[in-house]
């Protein structure tokens, strides 16, 4: 199966995830009444759009020839990434439930990318998903933080202070 994923497919999967990622923080940041939980929110569907044009900047497939048109493409509601969000939403989705919906989701993906990884035959795909799954990390340690903040946790900027007293 893995012995069949070129570069390119493992580049044109990566933009698609990428994608994905940045509506679920969209739809997640148009939902939220607190205001640094939105900002959050939105700040990572930056950045998975941003991440999603560095991987369509290498791809040389040309089945994605315009990259706004392609992000500007409606959702895909059977995306994972949508699907658990929708559902949380039918119950009333809060701040605490979203970010915990998104640490999950950026956990998941970052062990799914490294075990990807480990699988490919060819080093170039797997330097492909291990740079996903380094991005992914990063969101979820963002979103970690933003969630002790959210929850009256020592946030990590306060360490020092309570290490101290």
């Amino acid at each position: 199966m893995f012995e069949h994923i070129d570069v390119q497919e493992a580049i044109k999967r990566s933009i698609q995830t990428e994608k994905n990622a940045r509506d679920f923080y969209r739809l997640g940041a148009s939902h939220m009444k607190n205001s640094r939980a939105r900002k959050t929110f939105e700040v990572l569907a930056a950045e998975e759009s941003d991440h999603a044009r560095w991987f369509y900047d290498i791809y040389e497939g040309p089945d994605i020839p315009d990259f706004d048109a392609f992000m500007a493409v409606a959702p895909d509601k059977d995306a994972d990434w949508l699907t658990d969000l929708e559902k949380e939403m039918m119950e009333e989705l809060d701040e605490r439930k979203a970010m915990e919906l998104a640490m999950d989701k950026e956990l998941k993906l970052e062990e799914a990318l490294r075990e990807l990884a480990e699988k490919m035959p060819d080093g170039a795909v797997a330097e492909v998903y291990l740079k996903n799954a380094e991005s992914t990390h990063m969101h979820f340690e963002l979103i970690e933080s933003e969630y002790a903040h959210l929850m009256g946790m020592v946030h990590e900027t306060d360490i020092d202070t309570f290490v101290r007293e």
